[in-house]
């Protein structure tokens, strides 16, 4: 079942549009500005904002994760990509999503809500919410990218405990207790600079310690690192 075009090819383009031997173009979200700053901007802007956000191709394919929707899941945004949406979260009724794939295959350009439902990495709970999809992009490219939004509604977790992190913050810890700057630590985990120091700061405001220096002394403290593992690593 695809969030979108109701005639996808099983490649995610529209049946019949292109010979067999070519597909259509992969939409990028940056449109007209794929090769210049404005990407940049636009990256640097979805790390730092705290809703859960992925760009998607019409048929649910994730394109970008932002380190929010990521953190949901325990893992790099990175990671994120190539998953579809429809595996993570579980809509509440599939006649929304078959409003969707019309809406796309007409191509209106509106903001359609979907009831979802998913289980917590962190946890194993199940959480509520509702995930909001818009048609993005150049209004010729069809089918259209989709902006997908996340709003815990019901059932959302409780603060985490001071003395705890996430799998990716661990990681982010260990790379930081070896050494590794900012730009090698979003390197080998898929983040971007602005995505690491969104985790650090997280980690820097549960913990109130100030610095990455601190952060990492605090780690082993609280036995987030192992205390006789060199490289470091997490407990």
């Amino acid at each position: 079942m695809n969030i979108g075009h109701a005639d996808s090819a099983p490649d995610g383009g529209s049946a019949g549009a292109h010979p067999p031997s070519s597909g259509p173009a992969p939409v990028d979200p940056a449109g007209p500005y794929a090769d210049g700053p404005w990407r940049n901007y636009f990256l640097i802007l979805l790390d730092r904002i705290p809703t859960p956000i992925a760009v998607c191709r019409a048929d649910g394919v994730v394109l970008i994760a932002n380190p929010a929707m990521a953190t949901l899941w325990g893992v790099a945004p990175g990671q994120l990509r190539g998953r579809n949406l429809l595996d993570l979260f579980r809509p509440r009724a599939k006649e929304q999503l078959q409003r969707i794939e019309e809406a796309v295959r007409l191509g209106r350009r509106s903001r359609y809500p979907v009831e979802v439902h998913w289980r917590s990495a962190a946890d194993g709970a199940e959480r509520e919410g509702e995930l909001t999809v818009d048609p993005v992009g150049d209004a010729s490219v069809q089918p259209p990218a989709l902006l997908a939004l996340l709003r815990v509604t019901e059932g959302a977790p409780p603060p985490a405990p001071r003395a705890t992190a996430s799998p990716v913050e661990t990681r982010i810890l260990a790379l930081a207790a070896g050494g590794a700057t900012t730009a090698a630590i979003g390197a080998s985990l898929g983040l971007t600079v602005d995505g690491v120091n969104y985790h650090l700061t997280r980690l820097a405001r549960r913990w109130r310690v100030q610095g990455r220096t601190a952060l990492v002394a605090k780690a082993y403290v609280l036995g987030v690192l192992a205390a006789d593992s060199w490289p470091p690593a997490p407990a």
